[in-house]
């Protein structure tokens, strides 16, 4: 494993106090333990196992239920950089605003690390990611939108280059909210909140925003777009190409 994440999940958990760390394997039976556990809390309601085994109903915090454009910045050095429709906010006063919100956030918490791999093993165009949050719910989201678990970590080898995501739930404060994205150290912070677009790092901070900074400089372009194929009982794929409205 690469030293540098075992330095900075260390360094993360030092600041934000969790009572464990749970390092995500990708391993079935840790995802199923993990999903009973929230069924066991009240989190997960499981629907019915014999027409829709293993689905749950997560419901989402009243005051927490859609992306905060407004509370989402861009921490480049240069506010240029951030581009025409994003907010700018200085990755000094980020460190000064926003980091002070982290201290202490995940005490009585478990935090889970959750390396994920963004396309397929062995290509070029992959990119390692590795996020720390505290919320299960936002571990088992992870595990369906991307290769997560050590797949991930083995991709990485003793690589330092992975994108450094710090996720929680803090006290989902509206006014203690933010989701910040620094470009140039490829590390992403959101606080306050479990929304999916907010809280998935992979998704939207990763995949589209980082990504369009990383395709800046090095002339490539991220849309938020997929290609998926879906496999029938019957053996028969079907290709499906989409295009996701924002920032398309």
């Amino acid at each position: 494993m690469s030293q540098d994440v075992r330095a900075w999940v260390t360094s993360v958990a030092e600041a934000t106090g969790p009572d464990r760390v749970v390092w995500y394997s990708g391993a079935d039976e840790q995802a199923r333990a993990i999903e009973a556990s929230m069924v066991a809390d009240g989190s997960f309601l499981e629907l019915d196992p014999s027409r829709y085994p293993r689905c749950y109903l997560h419901r989402s915090h009243p005051s927490d239920v859609a992306r905060t454009e407004h509370l989402t910045f861009i921490c480049s050095r240069r506010k240029e950089d951030a581009g025409p429709t994003n907010h700018w906010m200085s990755p000094d006063d980020a460190q000064a605003r926003v980091w002070p919100l982290f201290e202490g956030s995940m005490r009585g918490r478990t935090m889970y690390v959750v390396p994920y791999l963004l396309g397929p093993p062995g290509s070029p165009y992959s990119r390692v990611g590795v996020e720390l949050t505290d919320s299960p719910y936002v571990l088992a989201n992870l595990r369906l939108m991307t290769r997560a678990g050590d797949v991930a970590l083995a991709e990485l080898g003793e690589s330092s280059k992975f994108v450094r995501g710090i996720h929680s739930l803090g006290d989902r404060d509206p006014e203690r909210r933010f989701v910040c994205h620094f470009p140039e150290s490829q590390t992403i912070w959101a606080i306050g909140t479990g929304y999916g677009g907010n809280a998935m790092l992979s998704k939207k901070s990763h995949g589209l925003r980082l990504a369009g900074a990383e395709g800046r400089d090095h002339g490539w372009m991220a849309e938020h777009m997929l290609v998926l194929g879906l496999t029938d009982p019957r053996g028969h794929k079907t290709f499906i190409a989409a295009a996701f409205p924002s920032k398309c």
